[in-house]
């Protein structure tokens, strides 16, 4: 940490060309310095970071997550704003991934742009799972009413667009899971009766996190999918629900022959609690 040093005085040049420099190691002691970076520091790294090689920037991007998720005192959620503009697609969506925590409503027209015009799957895909979490804002009336709006209208849009590729229209699906409206229900109905195993894996998903009690049923009875995605997704949603009329099935599935099932079961149970 600088300690109310200016990157200016510790060597801000120093570093950038460091970071510029394919052939020098990246460093975490000095990586954990792009943290919480001021106005003139990052105009600076901005400047540099487009002079950056395509995999330099990739490996940068990479290290910065994961400190991030190893130290939560640093700060990189400005560099990763700045990558969502990247001209690479895998920063773009690493970018996505590294404000995964950042509630801040000003993201979101940033991730309804990438959702409706980027060029990469990829890229849309990871956007529409990060409007997940305003989704559910919006739902328990968190967000401003015309930030819920927008948040809404993107994820409708494209649920309804059958020209966009299925597996970000299954991001879509799951993220727009939350709002209580009609069109979301009939998608996940839609999509549950879809021959498509991945897209009924995205609805069984999905109906755990509308926390709709109503799904319950269905759930029960695709605990024992002959599909192991299926059996964990309705695992998972049977344990977002709450709901005590599943543990008697749930433990049932603690000697499945999958070891992600069981492990998912385990946790399905803790989440719902209960004497039994």
């Amino acid at each position: 940490m600088r300690k109310g040093y200016s990157m200016e005085e510790s060597g801000i040049r120093g570093l950038l060309a460091d970071l510029g420099n394919g052939d020098k190691p990246l460093l975490s002691s000095s990586l954990a310095d792009l943290s919480n970076l001021n106005t003139g520091e990052l105009g600076s790294f901005e400047q540099l970071w487009v002079t950056i090689e395509t995999s330099r920037r990739r490996k940068i991007i990479d290290r910065l997550l994961e400190l991030a998720e190893n130290n939560f005192e640093l700060n990189f959620d400005d560099i990763f704003k700045m990558a969502l503009k990247d001209k690479d697609p895998d920063v773009r969506t690493k970018a996505i991934g590294g404000l995964w925590e950042d509630e801040e409503p000003l993201l979101i027209n940033s991730f309804v742009r990438l959702l409706k015009e980027d060029s990469s799957e990829k890229v849309q895909s990871a956007a529409a799972a990060a409007l997940g979490r305003f989704a559910m804002m919006a739902e328990l009336r968190k967000l401003r009413p015309s930030y819920a709006a927008t948040v809404t209208e993107a994820l409708l849009s494209v649920l309804a667009d059958r020209s966009k590729p299925a597996e970000v229209r299954r991001r879509v699906l799951e993220s727009a899971a939350p709002l209580t409206i009609p069109r979301v229900k009939e998608a996940i109905t839609d999509a549950y009766n879809s021959p498509d195993m991945k897209l009924k894996a995205s609805a069984v998903y999905a109906m755990g996190r509308s926390c709709d009690p109503a799904w319950l049923p269905i759930l029960l009875n695709e605990l024992f999918n002959g599909s192991p995605e299926i059996r964990y997704e309705a695992i998972n949603a049977c344990g977002e629900l709450c709901d005590k009329e599943a543990v008697p099935q749930l433990m049932k599935l603690l000697d499945d022959k999958d070891v992600d099932v069981q492990l998912a079961a385990i946790q399905a149970l803790g989440k719902i609690g209960g004497a039994q």
